[in-house]
C-alpha cells in the first residue's frame, strides 16, 4: 500500500513542479517582457556617440509610453499622443541596418537642417554657442550649444572631423533628423537619412546605473539616477 502511494506521488511531481515553480516563473517573465516591450526599458550604451551626455557603460532608462502605445513585441502603434520634439534623446531602429541606436532629435518634419563647419543651422537660424571651445584631451573639445531653446553640451574631435558640412535638407513628413552629441564620432542622420517616427522606440529620460568600462567597471556613483536633457 505504501509503495502505491509513493508511486502516485512520484507520478504527480511534474504537476507540482509546473504549478509551484515553472508556471510562476513563466508569468513573471511574460509580465516583465511585456513591460519592457511596451512601457519602459533599460538599455546598455556600448559606444561613445552621445558623449559627453551619455557615456560608454551607462544603462539608460527609456520611456516607451512617451509618444504612444504599441502592441507589445511589435512596432504596431495603437494610440499616438505625441511625437519626438527637438532636443529629445530617443532610441530607434536604424534605417541603415535595423540596429537599435540612441541619438538626439535636432530637427522634425518640415524643418530645414544645415551644418556648416560643424555649426548647426535650423530653418536658417544658427545655434548659439554659449562658451568657447574647451580642450579635453588632445584634439577633443566640448562646447555648449543652444538651439530652439534646447541646450546641450556637444563634443568635437579635430583629428577626425566628420560630417561637419551637410545640407540644406528639409526633413520629410513623418520623420525626424537625429545626431549624436559627439558630433565627429557619430553615425547618424547625416549618413543614413531621417528616421521614420514609427521606428522611434522611446524617449530616454535618465541614466539608471553607470559603470566605467575602461577602468575595471568601477561604478560611477554620481551618474546613478541622473536625469538626461
Amino acid at each position: 500500500m505504501t509503495d502505491k502511494k509513493q508511486d502516485a506521488r512520484e507520478l504527480h511531481w511534474p504537476v507540482r513542479v509546473w504549478r509551484y515553480w515553472i508556471r510562476p516563473l513563466v508569468v513573471v517573465l511574460v509580465v516583465v517582457s511585456t513591460f519592457r516591450s511596451a512601457i519602459a526599458d533599460w538599455n546598455d550604451v556600448p559606444t561613445g556617440s552621445m558623449n559627453p551626455t551619455i557615456l560608454e557603460g551607462d544603462r539608460i532608462v527609456v520611456n516607451k509610453l512617451a509618444y504612444g502605445l504599441r502592441v507589445p513585441f511589435t512596432n504596431l502603434i495603437v494610440a499616438e499622443w505625441s511625437r519626438p520634439q527637438r532636443g529629445d534623446i530617443v532610441t530607434f531602429w536604424s534605417p541603415n541596418d535595423g540596429t537599435r541606436l540612441v541619438k538626439r532629435v535636432v530637427a522634425v518634419e518640415g524643418d530645414t537642417i544645415e551644418l556648416r563647419d560643424g555649426e548647426l543651422i535650423i530653418n536658417g537660424t544658427p545655434a548659439a554657442h554659449l562658451n568657447n571651445f574647451s580642450s579635453l584631451i588632445g584634439p577633443t573639445h566640448q562646447i555648449n550649444e543652444l538651439s530652439d531653446g534646447n541646450r546641450r553640451t556637444i563634443q568635437f574631435n579635430d583629428a577626425q572631423p566628420t560630417g561637419r558640412d551637410y545640407g540644406p535638407h528639409t526633413v520629410p513628413a513623418g520623420h525626424v533628423f537625429v545626431m549624436g552629441d559627439n558630433r565627429d564620432m557619430s553615425f547618424d542622420s547625416r549618413f543614413f537619412g531621417p528616421v521614420p517616427v514609427d521606428q522611434v522606440i522611446g524617449h530616454v529620460t535618465a541614466v539608471g546605473i553607470s559603470f566605467d568600462i575602461i577602468h575595471q567597471w568601477d561604478p560611477r556613483w554620481d551618474r546613478f539616477g541622473m536625469p538626461l536633457e
